[in-house]
């Protein structure tokens, strides 16, 4: 079981912004910006490079709540950045698709 399986089972606390049926957001224990939340669907699919075509409507609904997210945090007039990390190279360090929501500063490109 992934962290983020324990967190959605309420296994582990978290600092939830969002939840629906379909996901369910909280705030980064190690924040990267002002605003660092995680969008994390509760259907477990491994990476993004493993989504299948059933996985469309999940897929929009992340991105979605996403962009909903930023305008709740007050960021999205500002700008803020969506970042999916796949496989050890690209930084992803748990094994559950998960998007960043990071904004309330300029953010760098590229991002390193």
């Amino acid at each position: 079981m992934t962290l983020f399986e324990k967190i959605i089972a309420r296994e582990i606390p978290a600092d939830i912004v969002h939840e629906d049926e379909t996901c369910i957001a909280f705030r980064d224990i190690s924040p990267q910006a002002p605003t660092h939340i995680l969008v994390v669907p509760k259907k477990v699919i491994p990476r993004v490079g493993d989504a299948e075509i059933e996985d469309k409507e999940t897929l929009g609904h992340l991105l979605l709540t996403a962009g909903k997210i930023a305008q709740d945090e007050g960021i999205a007039e500002s700008g803020f950045r969506v970042a999916i990390n796949h496989g050890a190279h690209g930084g992803e360090t748990v094994p559950h698709l998960h998007l960043h929501v990071l904004g309330g500063r300029p953010l760098q490109w590229p991002p390193g």
